[in-house]
């Protein structure tokens, strides 16, 4: 009982945390600015030596504009809620032991983040059948996904009048609505946030086209911000790959001897796509000597990084560097007879956390007796849901 206690109290202070970092995340994406309490103590030690004034524009903001944040933290934190929860209450219905949720607050206090790594729940005893294994791992996309389709309709439904961006740039003022073609004549160092089918459809079919914001500006809008989130997480969720959600799925489809064979080759199609273009044959044939070396270095920990990602998919390493260097050359390959095809590196460092810490094979079950025809088709409208909500590239930085 005193244990179980303690435990409650962790995930209560983590919980609480997780609102307030998110609440200050959400506060930073809409206004420009950072809360910057460790950006202030750095400039103060270095500042102070050099005579130097901080400047306006990174001076932290206030109460005021945290209250503001929760428009982003509470319909972020949700739809993360729900999903956990969906996890929760089905393993219970299957008398699976498992924990409440553990959210994990993440905040950089120098740089934008988004408050949070997410949230877990920890399944405290073995899940014995492929049934169980589905039917828990569906439930947790299954309920976000609704709460998140709900946040983006009444976000884009909503939508406040087109001088909102003022409050967020009144250097734009001046210009008045027609600011697109006045502020951004250079673009480099815009943020946008990249399509999916179904954030498109909104844009295009739910949201009134003269308040719909511009392409630039839509993370100032907290609703949007926030189911576009929810959208990409879940999307990530439903890769089916190792224990991720879509793994469980997948698992729970089509059993342990395919999923072995099939986890290994998506892992390696998602690697594949995160990483293309990254180099590129031009990059070594123009410059001096010196870029030369540089980019051959970049290259050999890339590759390193690779193997790294794959190395527990193998029982012997040198499978998993010659699966590297056959991902590199083909990464060189399709950019060299396309030169315009372009992959994800923000995708780079889940590539890192799938293969090297959550892995990409899937836990054994004691009873593998397959799945009946209705769990199925829910299976497959689980990846229906990861292709209209997976965003190929989901954060673009103009240069």
């Amino acid at each position: 009982m005193q244990s179980n206690t303690k435990t409650h109290i962790i995930q209560a202070a983590l919980f609480i945390i997780t609102i307030i970092t998110t609440t200050m995340a959400g506060a930073e994406w809409m206004f420009g600015n950072i809360f910057g309490f460790v950006y202030d103590f750095f400039f103060f030690l270095i500042g102070k030596q050099e005579g130097q004034q901080m400047p306006a524009s990174n001076k932290p903001m206030g109460w005021v504009e945290f209250v503001q944040g929760l428009q982003f933290s509470i319909p972020f934190l949700l739809i993360l809620t729900i999903h956990e929860f969906g996890h929760y209450f089905v393993a219970k219905a299957h008398k699976i032991k498992v924990t409440l949720p553990y959210y994990i607050p993440f905040w950089f206090g120098i740089s934008q983040s988004i408050g949070t790594l997410g949230a877990f729940i920890r399944i405290k005893e073995v899940v014995p059948s492929r049934l169980k294994f589905f039917d828990i791992g569906i439930a947790g996309p299954l309920a976000g996904f609704v709460a998140a389709l709900v946040v983006l309709w009444y976000g884009f439904t909503h939508l406040p009048p087109p001088e909102y961006i003022f409050n967020i740039h009144p250097e734009y003022a001046r210009f008045g609505l027609n600011y697109p073609q006045f502020v951004y004549e250079n673009p480099a160092g815009n943020l946008m946030l990249g399509d999916n089918i179904l954030f498109w459809f909104f844009k295009n079919y739910v949201a009134d086209p003269a308040r719909l914001p511009h392409a630039y500006e839509m993370f100032h809008y907290p609703y949007l911000f926030a189911g576009y989130l929810a959208l990409f997480f879940t999307s990530l969720n439903l890769i089916p790959i190792g224990q991720l959600d879509g793994g469980h799925i997948l698992y729970g489809m089509i059993g342990k001897k395919r999923f072995d064979v099939v986890a290994p080759i998506l892992f390696g199609i998602f690697a594949f796509y995160a990483g293309l273009g990254l180099f590129r044959t031009e990059s070594f044939a123009t410059g001096s000597d010196a870029m030369f070396y540089e980019q051959l270095l970049y290259l050999a920990i890339y590759i390193y990084f690779l193997y790294i990602c794959f190395k527990r998919a193998f029982d012997n390493s040198s499978n998993a560097l010659m699966i590297s260097l056959l991902i590199v050359v083909g990464q060189f390959a399709v950019c060299y007879v396309r030169p315009d095809w372009n992959g994800s590196v923000n995708l780079l460092p889940f590539v890192l956390i799938l293969g090297r810490f959550l892995g990409i094979r899937h836990p054994d079950t004691a009873d593998n007796t397959p799945l009946d025809t209705p769990r199925i088709i829910l299976g497959v409208v689980a990846f229906l849901i990861f292709v209209i909500s997976f965003s190929p590239t989901p954060f673009i930085l103009i240069e």
